[in-house]
């Protein structure tokens, strides 16, 4: 395999031909698990793959029709593949470590979600919200082959490496649907959406879920609020740590806002977080961000709420705070004060 003439320095008549050329190059395969073999097949390959991305995305008409089959016939050959089976069967993306594609220099486009490489993940999100967006024939039945996935996921393999992936794309997919919602769409919260939360594997998507659930947070249903905040602790209630970590300044500036909340079992229901021992476990070892994120709402509401019993009970958030770490508390007291002088 020899490096062929770039494609700019090429006349228009020939063009065709040298397209087909290097997208032959790019449909062989090499061995990555052998890092010596094929070294210039190896290197060729990628730089013929890097000039064909960068002629398509930065000139006009590189791409011609006739050329369409051997584009198609190449991106089948290097992406979709047959996963091997897994080598750990117990394998829990929160302990132990990935298993990354050895070809992945080559692979920037794959097609399965189950791939245990979270770069393969990412991609495949991005491209199939992309597919989602630009073909509008295929959205049902972009919805319809997520149904199966989770489903087979919930019911039959409990076990699925991108279901967070899936379940973002899904996020933004919901966002746009129109009101009022058609049954199939409620019929998919009812017999996937919901059933999700079933599985044993959910610390894994955690995240996902609670920003779904900031996300539509409700302004003015007093009575959904304490719904949502029953449901977010539910939730708290078994997250991993590290999940923990990629939600909690959000979380608790939401579950401030409840905090102040005028109506007193919203406002009750968001102090109870603090009865929780796990949750604040997780709060005092991320206090530097949880107390910031809390303390002037909680600070300023315990000298204006209406309701005494809520005043009682933000005292014992503060004081739980002091004892947690009394100088991070001096220094946000400090500052508070200071704010409110200025």
């Amino acid at each position: 395999m020899r490096n062929e003439v770039p494609v700019p320095d090429v006349p228009a008549s020939e063009l065709h031909e040298l397209l087909s050329r290097k997208l032959a190059q790019c449909g062989v395969m090499f061995d990555f698990l052998d890092c010596v073999a094929d070294l210039k097949g190896k290197e060729v390959k990628r730089a013929a793959l890097n000039e064909l991305v960068e002629c398509v995305g930065s000139t006009r008409g590189v791409l011609i029709e006739p050329v369409y089959p051997d584009v198609i016939r190449m991106i089948s050959v290097n992406i979709f593949r047959t996963l091997p089976p897994s080598e750990n069967p117990e394998f829990d993306p929160e302990e132990d470590e990935p298993n990354l594609e050895p070809s992945w220099p080559h692979l920037q486009l794959l097609e399965l979600f189950d791939s245990e490489d979270p770069r393969e993940r990412e991609y495949l999100k991005t491209i199939l919200h992309r597919v989602y967006g630009k073909f509008l024939g295929l959205r049902a039945y972009i919805r319809k082959q997520c149904s199966h996935i989770f489903l087979r996921f919930i019911y039959e393999l409990e076990h699925f490496n991108g279901v967070a992936e899936l379940l973002e794309i899904l996020g933004s997919i919901i966002n746009g649907f129109a009101l009022p919602l058609k049954t199939e769409h409620k019929q998919f919260l009812v017999r996937v959406l919901i059933p999700l939360h079933s599985v044993k594997s959910l610390s894994v998507f955690h995240a996902q879920v609670i920003r779904g659930l900031l996300k539509y947070w409700p302004k003015t249903c007093t009575q959904k609020e304490v719904m949502f905040l029953g449901e977010m602790e539910e939730i708290l209630d078994v997250i991993e740590p590290s999940q923990f970590v990629k939600i909690q300044e959000p979380l608790f500036k939401q579950v401030a806002r409840c905090v102040s909340s005028p109506h007193f079992q919203v406002a009750e229901r968001a102090l109870y977080f603090w009865n929780n021992e796990y949750i604040l476990s997780l709060i005092e070892d991320n206090c530097h961000t949880v107390l910031p994120a809390v303390f002037g709402t909680l600070y300023q509401v315990s000298k204006e709420h209406w309701n005494q019993t809520i005043v009682s009970l933000i005292y014992n958030v503060l004081k739980t705070f002091m004892e947690m770490n009394g100088k991070l508390f001096d220094e946000l007291t400090a500052s508070y004060k200071l704010e409110k002088q200025q």
